[in-house]
């Protein structure tokens, strides 16, 4: 019976029952266009009407200052649809029976087949509706809102958005993407807390021995030990005693229990996201949506608009796809190159600092360079996300995307690649660059033979990175919101005074409710304008903060925690903004994240790879361990009891005599505090005091840094796998109830066959 429905053009199927019939002034779309067009405009608009009228639509227009077009779609859409997808049973009694929820299904159903009619239809000149709002034919096309059902989203928080009827609210009014964004955000949120508490530990564990750490209490005994100078000029040799406390924060998130807390990110990153596919496939089973197909899907709304439309094949160039790869990566390396120019800021701010007349500023040299290095770098995110943006539709645009979702999911995977460059690139220099490849005293690497890179602190560059991590994503976290939240309501209000009349005129109309009628198209025109894109950059953002919260979770702990308190703003905010201050967002169907899924998989490997380096390279846990098994005093044969690491900060510094310190002014007059002359200084790594080459101890550390980044990554990357196996992405329950279905149906098949069949 399915098989015998003909896809005939809209207007030549009757209205078969009122049932159908939105309710009286219902309209699915509005288009606005000003109301003073010239004779081109006013020709192709007519002429796009025209073609709506042609396909059995219903047009009202309501003039005012500007000019008000009500849309509304046949029924036969709806009726269309159903026969051909998922209820082919479809009777026109079940809105008798269920009235409201059915019709808020219709409803949801019909915005999204006419939104799909309404940007394939062309006129004449082969334009579509794209086309001519870009030649100001049309100024704007939304959907209209519901005001009697948006108080229930109003409800929606961090608590309550668990509960299943509001998130099939969610889904009968905006569609299966936004009600799916809001389930993956709660569930997202829920096991941020799960991490979260590891994190708070692993920073109590380090207050508890904050007094207490070896390394800390020999820097901080350390007065007599003369470091080199930080600068060429104007900056003296100082006592290792002056960074105590510096090395005692060191010690709250660089400590033993640091690695355990990588390892169990891995473990969480995992067993997170295999639980969300178990949660979606649940979710869909409900909505009846575990075998939709989005390929079908559209190919079913294009001949609904059109019977006789042509398929839009896939296709495939390798020139467009070469062009788009060598022109991608010169982006990336204009990226890496401005994370450069921060870089040299730094260096130059630390030897501004160093060199200035105020003991302040001397004394706070590198900390205050890091801050502004940080500063520096959130501007560069404002600055080059817009930037992002228009070269990812650009790349997009040289590759041709076949559909909407082709489009949407490639202009993901590159977006994210260039914003994950923008916020990482200057993270990963202060990570593994910093302090490890400034060379030495009396031959250290200068930037346009000129200024000197920094160098890591005694006790490890980890606070740098964790200094930089917490200013990023502090930042980025409150500006954010309130960049999310005020804009709109700024633009909101103003667009409300702009509207409001200045005297009190009535327009005549043709029937009383076309009053009605224009007050609500009226509020739906004063909302913020949403895109096709504006659920894009919800997932986008929370990508990127995903990405902070696991990449370099080893040196800044608290970013889980930091990361659910803004997603309890989050959540709260983006219900606001949605039925409050924008415009209707067009439903659209889906049964999972989309590509967004595979970048969370991504991002969970480039963790567990990122968090060893971390553990392995910037922190000092390996040169740590080394010398606890190897010289340390409890491999000694006369051990006492004493600490293992008792003589590590000595071990690890290495001697410069100051006679081959070229650029230093007045070598005999160097004293130390006590008076003595200072005829040498130390500074962090490991070299031989006679040519100042590598020593043995550096590729024994060397060695053992690559030995541990090796078993960490296989271990983590193995307890990943075995999570992934372990925890099945679809129940079995859910497995079974299909099986079921699909013998049933084959069972019916066979069974009508046979009835039908001679003998």
């Amino acid at each position: 019976m399915q098989n015998n429905i003909a896809l005939k053009p809209m207007r030549d199927h009757p209205e078969y029952t009122e049932a159908l019939i939105p309710m009286p002034n219902k309209w699915d779309f509005v288009l606005v266009c000003d109301y003073h067009q010239s004779l081109s405009q006013n020709r192709k608009k007519e002429e796009f009407l025209d073609e709506l009228r042609k396909k059995g639509f219903i047009i009202k227009t309501i003039k005012d200052k500007k000019q008000f077009h009500g849309i509304r779609a046949p029924s036969a859409v709806i009726r269309k649809y159903n026969w051909l997808f998922g209820n082919p049973h479809y009777e026109l009694e079940s809105l008798i029976i269920q009235p409201e929820e059915q019709q808020e299904e219709m409803t949801c159903t019909r915005i999204r087949i006419v939104n799909f009619i309404l940007h394939t239809t062309k006129i004449s000149s082969k334009q579509k509706l794209q086309d001519l709002m870009k030649e100001n034919v049309f100024e704007t096309a939304f959907p209209l809102h519901e005001k009697e059902k948006l108080d229930t989203f109003l409800k929606i928080n961090w608590r309550t958005v668990h509960c299943k009827h509001l998130i099939e609210e969610l889904r009968m009014y905006f569609g299966e993407k936004v009600a799916l964004y809001f389930a993956w955000l709660r569930w997202y949120t829920y096991v941020l807390l799960i991490a979260a508490v590891p994190g708070i530990i692993l920073v109590i564990y380090g207050f508890m021995n904050f007094n207490s750490s070896q390394v800390s209490k020999e820097i901080c005994a350390a007065n007599t030990t003369i470091m080199c100078p930080l600068c060429d000029q104007k900056c003296p040799f100082w006592p290792l005693s002056d960074t105590c406390t510096y090395a005692k924060v060191t010690h709250l998130f660089d400590n033993e229990g640091t690695v355990l807390f990588a390892v169990f990110m891995a473990l969480w990153a995992t067993v997170y996201l295999e639980l969300w596919k178990r949660q979606r496939a649940k979710v869909i089973s409900e909505w009846n949506l575990y075998s939709w197909d989005e390929e079908e899907d559209d190919v079913a709304l294009a001949l609904i608009s059109n019977p006789n439309c042509d398929i839009q094949k896939h296709q495939h160039s390798y020139v467009h796809n070469t062009i788009v790869l060598i022109l991608f990566t010169l982006m990336i390396c204009i990226l890496i190159g401005i994370a450069q120019a921060i870089i040299v800021c730094r260096v130059m701010v630390t030897v501004l600092f160093a060199q200035s007349n105020s003991e302040f500023f001397q004394d706070r040299a590198s900390i205050l360079a890091v801050i502004m290095g940080a500063v520096l770098h959130y501007l560069s995110i404002i600055t080059l996300t817009k930037v992002n943006r228009h070269v990812a539709v650009f790349l997009c645009d040289l590759e041709k995307p076949r559909t909407f979702c082709e489009r949407e999911n490639n202009l993901a995977v590159k977006i994210f690649t260039l914003q994950f460059f923008t916020h990482f690139s200057s993270i990963i220099y202060v990570a593994f660059f910093l302090g490890r490849i400034n060379g030495h005293p009396g031959n250290y690497v200068r930037i346009a033979g000129k200024w000197r890179l920094e160098e890591c602190h005694p006790s490890g560059c980890l606070l740098d990175l964790f200094i930089q991590m917490a200013i990023i994503m502090t930042l980025k976290q409150t500006l954010s919101h309130l960049h999310e939240y005020l804009l709109p309501w700024t633009m909101y209000q103003c667009r409300k005074l702009c509207a409001k009349p200045k005297h009190h005129s009535k327009i005549h109309m043709e029937e009383s409710a076309q009053d009605q009628c224009k007050e609500d198209w009226l509020w739906n025109y004063e909302l913020n304008e949403v895109t096709l894109y504006s659920l894009f950059n919800e997932f986008l953002e929370m990508m990127i903060q995903y990405s902070f919260t696991t990449i370099f979770v080893a040196a800044f702990p608290l970013a889980p925690l930091l990361a659910f308190f803004s997603n309890i703003i989050e959540i709260r905010y983006d219900a606001v903004k949605m039925v409050k201050l924008q415009r209707r967002m067009v439903p659209r169907k889906a049964k999972d994240i989309g590509i967004w899924l595979q970048v969370l998989e991504a991002i969970g490997i480039l963790a567990v790879i990122a968090n060893g380096l971390v553990i392995s390279i910037t922190s000092d846990f390996i040169p740590m361990q080394v010398y606890k098994y190897t010289v340390g005093p409890c491999m000694q044969e006369n051990y006492t009891g004493i600490d293992c690491l008792t003589g590590y900060v000595n071990h690890s510094l290495s001697v410069f005599f100051t006679q081959d310190l070229k650029n230093h002014n007045a070598l005999s007059d160097l004293q130390d505090t006590v008076g003595n002359k200072i005829t040498h200084c130390r500074y962090r790594d490991y070299r031989n005091s006679d040519d100042y080459s590598y020593s043995v101890e550096f590729w024994h550390v060397f060695a053992a840094r690559l030995v541990f980044l090796i078993l960490f990554e296989h271990v983590a990357l193995c307890i990943k796998l075995i999570a992934a196996w372990f925890v099945p992405d679809v129940p079995r329950r859910i497995k079974n109830l299909h099986l079921n279905k699909k013998h049933d149906s084959i069972k019916k098949q066979l069974s009508e066959m046979d009835d039908s069949t001679e003998v």
